[in-house]
């Protein structure tokens, strides 16, 4: 897959966010796959080789989390 640059990250994440309740940039999400608390506006984005757009973890490559794998704060296990 190829990263590719976001130049307005609200916006994208209007027009591609896949569930219902777009976050904010500034709210933090637990990525279950890195166990890291990102915060949303950091996400990254890369494109398959069928031009499919993925909304990934800020931590990618090294975590292959995207945007179902991110569960508010609080809300996953051994969250304070």
């Amino acid at each position: 897959m190829i990263e590719i640059q976001i130049e307005d990250k609200q916006m994208y994440l209007v027009d591609n966010y896949p569930f219902d309740g777009i976050p904010d940039l500034t709210e933090k999400r637990h990525c279950i796959h890195c166990d890291k608390i990102i915060t949303v506006g950091d996400f990254k984005v890369y494109v398959g080789k069928d031009g499919f757009e993925f909304i990934c973890c800020p931590n990618a490559p090294e975590c292959d989390g995207t945007v179902i794998d991110w569960v508010p704060v609080g809300l996953w296990k051994g969250d304070e």
